[in-house]
C-alpha cells in the first residue's frame, strides 16, 4: 500500500471518506444480475432504545428496490447463498466473529377442490395471514431461517447455533412481505412477533429480526447520477427521496457490546458479504423452486461495510474485484482514496466549485481505511475498508440525533458507526469537496453541498429493528 498521511488531533474526529456516500444499490456489473444477493446498506450503532444502552445493534440489507406491489412472486432470499455480517475486534483487517444467515423456502403445495380434482393455486397466498405469527395456514410459501456464530476465520472457525431465548429452537421464522391490507390486515402486529429473543452462545441474550422493511436510505438517486442534475447547493428537503416508494430485505441483531469487543479495545469494525456456490446449471425439467441447481465451493459475490463505496470510490474495471475481495486485501485499492476521482468530476460539472488539490487525500484515508484517531481507530490498525464503530460512546436518543453526525458535534453518530437517521450523503458531499482542509487547496471546502432529501432519525422507529413497517403492495 501507499505511504498514508494520516491527520489528527480535534480535525481527524471531523473527517469523513469519500466512500460513504449513500447506499450500495446495484453498484457492480455482476451484482446486477443476482439481485438476492445485492447489500444494500449496513448499519452498526449503539443501541438507542430505551434501557439498551448496552447493546449495538448491526442491521444489513439486502435485494434492492422491491417495489411493493411486485406478486405474484414477492422477495424470498436465496436458499443456496449465505449471508453474513463479519466482526473484526482487534484491527487485523480480519474476521474475529462472523454471525452467518442461512435460508430455507418451502412450497407448502395449497391446493383447492375444483370438482372433484386437487389442483395446485397460482398464487402464494389462499385467504388472510396474520395476525398471529402461527396464522399462516392460508400462505403456501414458508421462509425459515437459521443463524450461526463463528469466532474466528469464517471458514473453518468454531461455529454455535442461536437460539431462541426461551425455546432454544434453532430455526426462525421469516414474516412473509407485506403483500397487502386485504391479505395482511394487521402487517405491523404479524411482522413485529417475528423479533426473537435470543441466546448467542458464550456470551448473553439478544434480539433478531428478519424480514421486509421499508426502505431505509434517503437520496435524490436519479438525479444524483444523472451528473448530479440537481442544484447541490440548494434547501435541504428540496429534493424527493427517490427511494421513498420502495422496500428491502432486513437481517438484524442486536448483540451486547461486550460480546463483540476483545476485552481491552472498545473500537470494531464490521462488514456484511453475500456468498453463492460457483456453478448454477439451469434445470430443463424444474419441480417447484428447483429452476437452477447449484454447486461447487461458495465465492463471495457481496461485500459492503462503508454505504457506496464500490459504487462512487472504486474504479469501473475493479468493481466486481473489490466485491470478491477481503479487507485485508484492500491495498490493492488504496489509489481509489488517496486520488479520488469523484471531487474532479464534481469540478468538471460545477466549474465555481473546484475540487481540492491536496494528495495523497489524507483526510479520507483516515476513516476510510483506519478509522479516526481519537474516535474509533483501532489500538492497532491494518488499513482495511469497513464501518467501524467505539462502543464506549454512549447512544445519544433518537429526538436529539443530529443527522450530520460527528460533523456537527453528534460523536454517536456516522462516521462512528452509522445510524439510520445520520445523513450520509449530506456529509460526504461536503468533506469530499475539502470541508476539513485549509481554503488554499479546497477553495470549495466550506460550501453546504447537498442532494436536496432529508433523513432524521424520527423517520424511523425509535425499538429494534428501527428500520419502519413495509408500504403494502395494496391498497397503492
Amino acid at each position: 500500500m501507499k505511504p498514508l498521511i494520516l491527520i489528527s488531533g480535534t480535525a481527524a474526529g471531523l473527517v469523513l471518506c469519500l466512500g460513504v456516500q449513500a447506499s450500495s444499490h446495484r453498484e457492480a456489473p455482476q451484482i446486477t444480475e443476482t439481485p438476492k444477493v445485492d447489500a444494500t446498506d449496513f448499519y452498526m450503532f449503539k443501541s438507542y432504545e430505551a434501557g439498551r444502552q448496552d447493546y449495538v445493534t448491526l442491521i444489513a440489507n439486502y435485494l434492492p428496490l422491491q417495489d411493493p406491489y411486485a406478486g405474484p412472486n414477492y422477495f424470498t432470499l436465496d436458499d443456496d447463498a449465505i449471508y453474513e455480517i463479519h466482526i473484526d475486534n482487534d484491527g487485523d483487517a480480519q474476521e474475529d466473529i462472523t454471525f452467518r444467515f442461512n435460508f430455507t423456502t418451502t412450497v407448502r403445495g395449497v391446493e383447492l377442490d375444483i370438482n372433484g380434482e386437487p389442483v395446485a393455486i397460482p398464487l402464494i397466498q389462499a385467504g388472510v395471514i396474520g395476525p398471529g405469527i402461527n396464522d399462516t395456514q392460508n400462505l403456501n410459501v414458508l421462509e425459515t431461517y437459521t443463524v450461526t456464530m463463528i469466532d474466528e476465520n469464517r471458514d473453518n472457525g468454531r461455529a454455535s447455533a442461536i437460539t431462541g431465548l426461551f425455546s432454544s429452537s434453532e430455526d426462525f421464522a421469516k414474516p412473509v412481505d407485506n403483500i397487502g391490507n386485504k391479505t395482511l390486515p394487521v402487517y405491523a402486529s404479524y411482522a413485529n412477533g417475528h423479533t426473537y429473543d435470543v441466546s448467542i452462545p458464550n456470551c448473553s441474550d439478544g434480539r433478531l429480526f428478519v424480514g421486509q422493511r421499508k426502505e431505509s436510505f434517503v437520496v435524490n438517486l436519479g438525479e444524483t447520477f444523472d451528473l448530479i442534475n440537481t442544484n447541490p447547493l440548494g434547501p435541504v428537503d428540496g429534493e424527493p427521496n427517490t427511494l421513498a416508494e420502495k422496500n428491502v430485505t432486513t437481517l438484524a441483531l442486536e448483540v451486547p457490546a461486550t460480546c463483540l469487543t476483545n476485552g481491552s479495545d472498545p473500537v470494531i469494525g464490521a462488514w456484511t458479504t453475500a456468498s453463492v456456490r460457483q456453478v448454477n446449471v439451469v434445470n430443463p425439467s424444474p419441480v417447484k423452486r428447483s429452476a437452477v441447481i447449484h454447486g461447487g465451493s461458495y465465492t463471495q459475490v457481496s461485500r459492503l461495510g462503508s454505504p457506496l463505496v464500490n459504487e462512487l470510490v472504486i474504479g469501473l474495471p475493479d468493481k466486481d474485484r473489490f466485491n470478491h475481495s477481503e479487507p485485508e486485501d484492500d491495498g490493492q485499492f488504496a489509489t481509489y482514496v488517496t486520488n479520488p476521482t469523484l471531487p474532479a468530476l464534481i469540478e468538471l460539472l460545477f466549474p465555481s466549485a473546484p475540487a481540492p488539490t491536496q494528495f495523497p487525500r489524507g483526510d479520507l484515508v483516515s476513516v476510510f481505511l483506519t478509522g479516526v484517531k481519537g474516535l474509533n481507530q483501532p489500538v492497532n490498525v491494518q488499513a482495511s475498508e469497513m464501518l467501524r464503530l467505539n462502543t464506549e460512546i454512549p447512544a445519544v436518543a433518537a429526538a436529539s440525533q443530529d443527522p450530520l453526525g460527528v460533523i456537527a458535534g453528534d460523536i454517536a453518530g456516522f462516521p462512528n458507526g452509522r445510524r439510520p437517521g445520520d445523513d450520509v450523503v449530506d456529509i460526504s458531499l461536503r468533506v469530499v469537496m475539502g470541508v476539513l482542509l485549509d481554503e488554499e487547496v479546497a477553495p470549495a471546502g466550506q460550501a453546504a453541498f447537498t442532494d436536496g432529501a432529508y433523513v432524521d432519525a424520527l423517520q424511523f422507529d425509535e425499538t429494534f429493528p428501527y428500520l419502519v413497517t413495509p408500504l403494502p403492495g395494496s391498497p397503492n
